[in-house]
């Protein structure tokens, strides 16, 4: 089964935390970890990899904390999770290096390759923004957000 880190999950929930407080201006840590139940230590980790790889930036000071390095719109899940876990392969053979003691004999090398691209294709379509709830997403809709407002189920 595919699935996301525990420090991927998490700075996909402080970026979300962020783009929906943006207009507060920089958020701490603290609040960040507070709002989600997020170990502090580990949130702190995170978020300095986030700084680090350009998604975040870092305001020191009494009012000092972090906010988003570009609109929310224009950072993707995929660019997050790549930040935090590094590149994303669903299998060994799927690297960088391209190398595996297989190789003349695997047939499962191409197709796996694939799902692998769908996935990042999938992943760099969903912007930070389309998982922030908006105040008046379920108003314009008549419906209730589901899954950060990806989908919305009318009632």
């Amino acid at each position: 089964m595919l699935r996301l880190t525990k420090k991927a999950d998490y700075g996909l929930m402080a970026l979300k935390y962020l783009a929906e407080q943006g207009h507060r201006g920089a958020q701490s840590a603290k609040d960040i970890a507070g709002a989600y139940h997020i170990p502090p230590p580990l949130l702190a980790k995170i978020l300095q990899t986030l700084t680090r790889s350009g998604l975040l930036l870092s305001h020191a000071g009494t009012n000092g904390g972090y906010s988003l390095a570009r609109p929310a719109a224009e950072i993707s899940a995929f660019e997050a999770i790549r930040a935090i876990d590094g590149p994303l392969f669903i299998t060994s053979c799927i690297t960088i290096h391209g190398a595996c003691d297989l190789a003349g004999h695997c047939t499962i090398k191409e197709p796996l390759r694939k799902v692998n691209d769908s996935i990042k294709d999938l992943l760099s379509a969903i912007r930070i923004a389309d998982l922030a709830e908006q105040p008046d997403d379920t108003a314009k809709t008549g419906g209730i957000a589901v899954a950060g407002g990806l989908v919305t189920i009318a009632v």
